[in-house]
């Protein structure tokens, strides 16, 4: 269904893209449903600005013009990625990552994307917001939960101009209940090039392998039975 050209697409959308496996997934999920998509590409201070430039490279590739936005949470910190006094934790294997909200959390950074996106959706007359967001493997992230999505929903409706209009904004996040190996899975069924896709939070292009990041997204690649494309384009770079 999803290979087939849809003639009732939607008008717009905005994508937060980030250019990990699920955000990357989410932005060919948008390409099929909707005529224009707008991908935004958050410039935080994080660590691995690294992702920055790669995602910008991912829409460059599929013809898309992302809007980057800039926004200093340094400022905040509390975090190990946008305070360089935390250290990234390293781990040796998936089952080493312990329960509880990680220090990798940045503070309702979700929240802050997702209000920003509404706020440039709303001027471009776009009512669905669409995330990657999922919980299965990273169930201790309290900004990627169904409860949150709902609520955030309520929220921009209650707080822009949607309050006094007919059309409703929708944050959209149909990975919610997906593990990434199904999320790659799936993105691989539609075409989805993952060569260019950063998760590693340590900052540089190759990854760590020793982070939580790397080591689940190591972990949906094995399930799926396939090589990671950035593996396999790093390899090919001779970068690693």
């Amino acid at each position: 269904m999803d290979k087939k050209l849809n003639k009732d697409k939607k008008e717009g959308c905005v994508v937060l893209f980030s250019g990990g496996i699920d955000s990357t997934t989410a932005l060919y999920w948008a390409r099929l449903r909707y005529k224009k998509v707008i991908p935004v590409i958050f410039d935080y201070g994080q660590r691995h600005r690294v992702e920055v430039r790669m995602a910008r490279k991912i829409c460059q590739k599929l013809g898309l013009r992302p809007k980057v936005l800039k926004i200093d949470l340094r400022q905040i910190g509390g975090s190990a990625l946008t305070d360089r006094k935390l250290q990234v934790p390293k781990f040796k294997t998936e089952k080493d990552i312990k329960d509880g909200l990680p220090v990798t959390y940045v503070p309702f950074r979700n929240g802050i994307f997702l209000a920003l996106s509404a706020a440039l959706a709303e001027t471009m007359g776009f009512q669905d917001l669409i995330c990657g967001f999922n919980v299965i493997d990273s169930p201790n992230y309290p900004d990627t939960t169904g409860s949150f999505v709902r609520a955030m929903e309520r929220a921009i409706n209650e707080g822009s101009g949607a309050k006094f209009k007919g059309k409703k904004f929708r944050v959209v996040a149909p990975f919610l209940r997906m593990k990434k190996s199904q999320i790659i899975a799936y993105g691989l069924s539609i075409g989805a090039d993952y060569s260019y896709s950063i998760t590693c939070y340590a900052g540089q292009e190759v990854p760590c392998g020793r982070c939580s990041a790397c080591l689940l997204r190591k972990k949906a690649w094995d399930e799926v039975g396939q090589e990671d494309h950035l593996l396999l384009r790093l390899k090919k770079e001779g970068k690693i």
